[in-house]
């Protein structure tokens, strides 16, 4: 791994250890960190025992807080805001402030096992870029986003002409972080351009339960998030 990155992690895990001495003891934090969202349970299950991990955009470190305690996996995240990095290092975790868009060509090939892009790709500036550094870095990987798709976007596009505001994409088109917004059908297609296999896909609808994808039109319809695992082909 390139030798900035290393010397980064080391400094965060030397402040990580210092901000967590005395800590809530690992089999509370396990208990504590039960409740995961469902997709973020998801890619966990994905997720092999003791993997090398990089969860990219690792927000307040949940999903890698998780991977760490329940699968003992050797993790590293990435996260691009500052209160973010600091509630990871707060948990005990290796993680450092960075962009996907510009950080990841540092890493050299297969570096990970697996590397996690959850509910981030539609807020990066080149994804596609990001997908193959991903699938270069990594083994596998993991990418979820949400559907652009769904019959309640299409629905209030068509009634209201307005950009919509769903459970999935609470924000309004003014203040969203979201810049490149796309559809389960377009994913598929963008994988299959750049000659990535899809060894697992599957939908999340508004009750929170997963489905394999059997039909990819029926899916970008119904499905309010996609979830993919992905390995370069």
């Amino acid at each position: 791994m390139a030798a900035p990155s290393i010397a980064a992690w080391r400094r965060a895990e030397a402040v990580s250890e210092i901000a967590h001495r005395g800590p809530m003891p690992t089999a509370r934090r396990a208990v504590a960190n039960n409740g995961i969202r469902v997709d973020l349970q998801l890619i966990a299950d994905m997720i092999a025992p003791g993997a090398r991990v990089l969860d990219i955009g690792c927000g307040d470190g949940t999903l890698l807080d998780y991977l760490v305690h329940f699968k003992q996996v050797d993790g590293r995240g990435i996260e691009l805001s500052q209160s973010g990095v600091n509630a990871c290092v707060g948990r005990g975790l290796s993680v450092i402030q960075g962009d996907a868009d510009t950080d990841l060509r540092t890493y050299p090939a297969s570096a990970f096992d697996f590397v996690v892009l959850s509910q981030t790709l539609q807020a990066t500036r080149d994804p596609k870029g990001v997908v193959q550094q991903l699938v270069r870095i990594g083994r596998r990987a993991v990418v979820s986003f949400p559907n652009f798709g769904h019959w309640r976007v299409r629905w209030h596009l068509l009634s209201q002409g307005r950009m919509p505001t769903t459970a999935a994409l609470p924000d309004s088109w003014h203040e969203t972080p979201n810049i490149h917004l796309c559809t389960i059908m377009d994913f598929v297609a963008l994988a299959r351009e750049l000659d990535i296999a899809i060894e697992r896909a599957l939908v999340i609808g508004a009750s929170g339960r997963a489905h394999q994808i059997a039909s990819h039109r029926l899916a970008n319809l119904m499905s309010e998030h996609g979830l993919f695992l992905l390995r370069r082909d």
